[in-house]
């Protein structure tokens, strides 16, 4: 017997009864960032290993352990995008459209791969929105895009169920001189440190800070703080930023260990982090990346931008119960037709109460059916009303509107007059 077919572990379907939450979430984003003038790029999905690694870091985790790379039939190496910065900075240098210094303030959204051990809330092939903003180099815009956030979780209903951390990495330079003595504090404590913070203190010993290891956190107390190495210019730039959020009331949680998982982060990160979800806590993060362009070829352009797990806040509108109702209802009204003047009757009403109605989702039987049957599929659907064509509505030249959903007798209602009954139904109550 030959294995049957199954998806790859970590690789997940997304089942007809999840997409509408899923397309909520989408909508919801793609409509707040429509309002504050961000403009939608696509990228593909596989790029070549080497932007990755110019970009990430090559001693990062994702890097050197994490990423799907393969040679294709060229012989070139591959990668799955593990995130979307990168590839983003890319599309944005290839077709010059931040030359000359023009803003460019765009989001992405899409599938992601990193080789990681599944569990709930990380997967393999994970799907993210993603922002970044070019040549805006101050706070004003890094506080936008976190007062955005803000007002997408106020919209979704999980405001009260997540926190903002903050913290600010410097220069390159500043970075460098807060490097070099954190390498000095850990490898004075080196026989303390665990397997993991032993190899990232050789490797890229700011990630130490992060660790969840109880033994090296208790040596990072009296470590270093990368507040006492900040230059002057990130100082600034970091004030600035909270007083914008202390304007607009936005509260925060300032962090000295916080400093994401990739290498071309400088001055402002954050991250907005929950505990509803056990051990995956952070569902939105990111910050500044003023060298990456330069980096990658460019002329000198300050970036800035973030991502956010879909995965993570579609199972937290779950979790906190905050699905709309009719996210749960995908049909409002179910056509039943008995009989084939009927049908063809029904055709033609459903497509004239569409172009009145466009927002209306009607669904009409299809496979004829008794009575009976037509009825358990229009309440199967979760339709709220059914409309009945038969014989004796066809002779009278309406057609029968029956409530699915709570009280109400069953009406005839004239043809040319169901759409406007309908508006009043389905669209406006």
């Amino acid at each position: 017997m030959s294995k049957s077919l199954q998806a790859i572990r970590g690789m997940n379907d997304i089942l007809p009864e999840q997409t509408p939450l899923w397309r909520y979430f989408e909508g919801t984003v793609a409509c707040l960032l429509d309002n504050y003038g961000y403009k939608q790029i696509r990228m593909p999905i596989v790029e070549f290993t080497e932007l990755f690694k110019r970009s990430i870091g090559e001693v990062t985790d994702i890097v050197e352990k994490e990423m799907y790379t393969f040679e294709d039939r060229n012989g070139d190496s591959l990668t799955l995008r593990p995130e979307g910065t990168a590839a983003c900075v890319r599309a944005v240098l290839e077709h010059g459209i931040t030359g000359g210094g023009q803003v460019q303030k765009l989001w992405y959204i899409g599938p992601m791969f990193r080789h990681e051990r599944p569990q709930k809330g990380r997967y393999r092939q994970f799907h993210q929105i993603g922002l970044e903003v070019f040549n805006l180099d101050g706070p004003d815009i890094d506080a936008e895009l976190i007062i955005m956030t803000w007002r997408l979780w106020g919209e979704l209903g999980i405001r009260d169920a997540v926190k903002l951390e903050l913290n600010s990495l410097g220069t390159s330079e500043s970075r460098g001189r807060y490097r070099e003595a954190l390498v000095e504090y850990l490898s004075a404590h080196h026989d303390k440190l665990d397997e993991d913070s032993q190899r990232r203190l050789k490797t890229n010993p700011l990630r130490v800070l992060d660790t969840k290891n109880a033994d090296t956190q208790a040596v990072l107390v009296d470590a270093p703080k990368m507040a006492d190495y900040l230059d002057d210019e990130s100082r600034a730039h970091f004030e600035g930023l909270k007083a914008r959020l202390d304007a607009v009331g936005i509260p925060y949680v300032l962090n000295p260990k916080l400093v994401r998982g990739l290498d071309y982060y400088s001055k402002t990160v954050f991250e907005w982090v929950t505990d509803k979800l056990g051990a995956q806590g952070t569902v939105c993060a990111g910050g500044r990346y003023d060298g990456l362009v330069e980096q990658m070829g460019g002329k000198p352009t300050p970036g800035v931008g973030f991502a956010m797990g879909i995965e993570r806040l579609v199972l937290m509108l779950e979790t906190l119960e905050q699905i709309p109702e009719e996210i749960s209802r995908q049909v409002d009204v179910y056509l039943c037709a008995f009989g084939e003047e009927a049908e063809l009757a029904g055709l033609a009403l459903a497509e004239r109460i569409r172009n009145e109605l466009p927002n209306l989702r009607l669904q009409v039987n299809a496979g004829a059916g008794s009575f009976k049957s037509q009825f358990k599929k229009a309440d199967k659907s979760g339709a709220l009303y059914a409309l009945i064509l038969g014989d004796d509505e066809m002779a009278q030249q309406v057609v029968g509107f029956k409530p699915l959903r709570g009280q109400g007798e069953q009406q005839s209602i004239a043809w040319d007059a169901l759409a406007a009954h309908l508006a009043t139904c389905v669209v406006q109550g």
